[in-house]
């Protein structure tokens, strides 16, 4: 199936592929997966140590001898190795079980810190999160000082609100080389997106379906992103369907956009979503937004995220 292969540059220089294959939820079925997206023709793969999904990532990488340097990897540092001095073990623990020497792009998953210590959610005797006190803008600083390591080659970030943002821009010497975020039709943040290019951050969309994930109750009582009439009259012209031109929509914006799938005929087809939209079609999906958030882990987190963005209940 016919696909653009878009790159889009980061400040770095590099290139990011476009279209990128997500690996959160279906731990078990994600090598798989990997291994029929790599031989679909994806070289975008993004991970994160919280999804258990990195040691799949790696094999199935190293199964289909694909040049390391013909792909580009994303994992995310989580919340309980924030504290400055955890944040280089984090990365070499990724890289071990990603079989790899280095990875393209290593994200702070959250701006909000986790106690300390080897387990992913600590609670509290009240059974709530312990959270714990590193400032993100010290858990950056030592993102940076493993970038000089090469053990990675860009740092960013992944759901900061605005204020976050810019204080963390006004605090630190790098800046982000990408912000991974909820964005979709009916989530499109424009003000805050435009933002973010202003300051040379490339944007990663992430939950590019919308409510397509079962995980979103908020999204449950509504008809589907991926079958909105307009995205679909939009699709028909171009013989593809509501998923692809919702990833059409956001490359044409110059995001990256990571769905995931398990189904090699889905894999395969989200690829496809690489191709050009009309200025006309793009404005119209435009008039789409919503405001609609999905993901907010703020109750669980013991963080009150996006509180400066669209879509914030």
């Amino acid at each position: 199936m016919a696909t653009l292969n878009t790159k889009h540059k980061l400040n770095t220089g590099a290139d990011i592929p476009a279209v990128g294959f997500g690996t959160w939820q279906d731990k078990d079925a994600q090598e798989d997966a990997v291994a029929e997206a790599l031989k679909a023709g994806y070289r975008h793969i993004d991970t994160a140590r919280i999804y258990g999904t990195e040691a799949a990532v790696g094999k199935a990488i190293k199964d289909s001898k694909i040049p390391r340097s013909e792909l580009f990897i994303t994992t995310k540092l989580w919340n309980n190795s924030h504290h400055p001095d955890d944040v280089e073990a984090a990365l070499d623990a990724s890289l071990k079980d990603l079989q790899m020497d280095y990875i393209d792009l290593y994200l702070i998953h959250w701006p909000s810190p986790f106690a300390r210590g080897s387990s992913m959610f600590p609670k509290g005797d009240d059974g709530k999160t312990k959270v714990g006190d590193t400032d993100y803008v010290d858990t950056y600083k030592a993102m940076e000082k493993a970038l000089k390591t090469g053990k990675t080659r860009a740092i960013g970030i992944s759901n900061f609100s605005r204020a976050e943002l810019e204080r963390l821009l006004e605090n630190t010497s790098v800046v982000p080389a990408a912000h991974q975020l909820e964005l979709h039709p009916w989530l499109q943040q424009p003000e805050f997106c435009e933002f973010n290019k202003s300051k040379g951050i490339h944007i990663t969309q992430y939950s590019p379906f919308g409510n397509q994930n079962e995980i979103y109750d908020s999204g449950k009582n509504m008809g589907r992103l991926i079958e909105d009439p307009t995205l679909l009259e939009i699709g028909k012209k171009y013989s593809k369907n509501g998923a692809q031109t919702a990833l059409a929509w956001g490359i044409a914006h110059g995001h990256s956009v990571i769905p995931k799938s398990k189904t090699p005929s889905r894999i395969a087809d989200n690829l496809a979503g690489d191709f050009k939209l009309e200025a006309a079609d793009v404005e119209k999906i435009d008039g789409l937004d919503k405001k609609l958030r999905f993901n907010d882990a703020s109750a669980n987190f013991g963080w009150n995220f996006f509180k400066d963005l669209d879509g914030k209940k």
